[in-house]
């Protein structure tokens, strides 16, 4: 998490491609990016605001609470 967290406030993300490069297990399931953290443990799930440079934490969860899908929209 900390490594994520070091890498997002310097990025200058304009695009999910740009989130891959450093991060290449993420996943963008709309409208989430999805990131393996803690040796796959957990996910992250930032939601990205592309053109204005903005990321919210929508969620932190476990990878069997991800499973169950009670974070999807």
């Amino acid at each position: 998490m900390d490594y994520w967290y070091r890498v997002a406030k310097r990025a200058t993300w304009a695009s999910f491609a740009e989130v891959k490069q450093p991060f290449n297990s993420a996943d963008f399931v709309t409208p989430f990016v999805v990131l393996d953290i803690g040796g796959d443990k957990y996910r992250l799930m930032p939601e990205i605001n592309f053109s204005r440079r903005v990321l919210f934490i929508r969620g932190i969860m476990t990878h069997k609470d991800y499973v169950k899908g009670g974070w999807k929209p």
